[in-house]
């Protein structure tokens, strides 16, 4: 279904397609029962707001996941050699969220990508950095 970047069609400056998913309440307890993370901030309304949130919120993982989910669509399964993130902002349900990855540096077949994940108002959420070995 997806075809990867190949390294001779690759120049420093290329974006990845975007990937874009609108988080739901369903994606929150999804994830918390394939992860096993049952932090109640992520699924129990009455237990956030008691926290001062103003709702439940996103697994860092999750978000971290629809970043590598874009990653692996745009290099190819078994090409990723790193992936590393920080979490830079909660995610809400119903926010929709978009991946930006872009090509930072190509060193053989090595390709190195800066790896982020906003919000429609462009508040980041993610960012980190990835390399990927790709065929010519």
């Amino acid at each position: 279904m997806y075809s990867p970047a190949k390294l001779e069609n690759l120049a420093i400056g290329d974006e990845a397609p975007v990937l874009t998913h609108t988080l739901t309440r369903t994606d929150l307890v999804r994830y918390a029962g394939a992860s096993g993370d049952y932090n109640p901030m992520h699924h129990d309304e009455p237990k956030a707001l008691a926290a001062r949130q103003p709702s439940v919120f996103g697994h860092g993982m999750l978000s971290m996941g629809i970043v590598g989910t874009a990653l692996t669509h745009f290099v190819g399964v078994g090409a990723l050699e790193t992936f590393s993130v920080r979490f830079a902002r909660q995610t809400w349900p119903d926010e929709v969220l978009s991946t930006k990855i872009t090509v930072t540096d190509i060193s053989g077949d090595l390709v190195t990508l800066d790896v982020r994940l906003h919000n429609a108002d462009g508040e980041e959420k993610v960012l980190g950095q990835a390399t990927a070995r790709l065929a010519g």
